[in-house]
């Protein structure tokens, strides 16, 4: 029986065209054994909706083309069903995508997509909203509002915002309570993982699975201006653990008082919340597809290298899907000419 798979793309989403993307689809999802349909979101919110559609209609999977924001609202709309969620990475961070082994590059995504290798999953939710790899509060947050409202997108973007936000935001004190135990920490972020990373092989909680019906929670106490650089590289290379300044560990569910309403995070995406905030995990809750081979073992710091050229060979495949549709009309424009000198 043939798999059917919807592609949902947003179109003004993460930082690539997604034609050459959209192209590719017939060619690793043959007719002969795959039905394939590609709708375009309008608004926002629109991509759950959609995707919440096609699970009641039976499809197989319905996959996000776009960045970590599209992935959340498809995978929002199949929370607790049998239709699985596919991710063909597009964004500025790519989280979900880097902790499940997803290839950056949208020709092996696109092999191993095909494969329809699923999994269940857990997920999260932070007060009313689901997240799948993480949420936080304090910096984090912070720095994820000024990246929504930023001109425009990209790992430097969010980089910039961090280095300069950083110097100015003061951390807070908060009340948690983990799994029923209270106590009071002052943090510059509070962030909570179903997944080991923010996007861009930032490890703010490495160890994390999303199999194992536990949240990993980190806590980064306050740190003065030379301890930054080594925290910043340990984020990076997986190691963060390490750092005296920051306290980890498990829990199912997490509660934060905070002094005053504000701006938490989930999968990147900054949304006002209430003081009180009430972050737990829901296991097995949702099907992925994912990378039959298990995660990338390239080393952390070496794949933004690898990241680069798995950009440039998507720019080359989108250049050359433009010179293979400009020759088609050019011919087509050839033969008319021809057609009309001969009449």
């Amino acid at each position: 029986m043939k798999k059917r798979i919807r592609f949902i793309v947003n179109p003004i989403s993460g930082t690539h065209d997604k034609r050459a993307i959209i192209a590719l689809i017939p060619k690793y999802f043959s007719p002969d054994h795959f039905v394939t349909e590609v709708q375009y979101t309008e608004h926002a919110g629109h991509a759950t909706e959609l995707a919440a559609a096609s699970a009641r209609e039976g499809w197989d999977a319905v996959t996000a083309i776009g960045g970590d924001g599209t992935v959340n609202e498809v995978g929002r709309g199949l929370l607790n069903t049998s239709t699985a969620l596919g991710i063909i990475p597009c964004g500025s961070g790519n989280g979900l995508a880097r902790h499940l082994g997803i290839p950056i590059n949208h020709v092996r995504a696109m092999q191993i997509l095909s494969q329809m290798h699923v999994d269940l999953l857990d997920y999260g939710m932070i007060n009313d909203h689901p997240f799948f790899c993480t949420c936080g509060v304090g910096f984090d947050a912070f720095v994820s509002d000024k990246f929504a409202h930023a001109g425009k997108r990209g790992f430097a973007t969010y980089i910039e915002n961090t280095l300069f936000e950083g110097l100015k935001y003061k951390p807070e004190t908060y009340e948690v309570e983990i799994d029923g135990n209270k106590e009071t920490v002052e943090a510059f972020l509070i962030a909570c993982g179903n997944a080991s990373q923010y996007g861009n092989n930032a490890y703010i909680t490495p160890g994390a699975s999303m199999s194992d019906g536990l949240m990993d929670v980190t806590i980064m106490e306050p740190f003065n201006i030379v301890e930054a650089p080594q925290i910043a590289l340990q984020l990076f290379s997986k190691t963060l653990k390490s750092n005296s300044r920051i306290k980890s560990f498990q829990c199912r569910e997490l509660k934060i008082q905070r002094q005053a309403p504000g701006v938490v995070h989930y999968d990147g995406d900054p949304i006002p919340c209430d003081s009180l905030l009430t972050i737990r995990l829901i296991e097995k809750g949702i099907h992925i597809i994912t990378n039959p081979k298990g995660k990338v073992n390239t080393p952390p710091l070496l794949r933004i290298f690898t990241d680069i050229y798995a950009g440039l060979q998507d720019e080359v495949e989108s250049l050359r899907q433009d010179i293979t549709t400009t020759n088609r009309r050019i011919r087509a424009i050839n033969k008319d000419l021809l057609n009309k000198l001969r009449g």
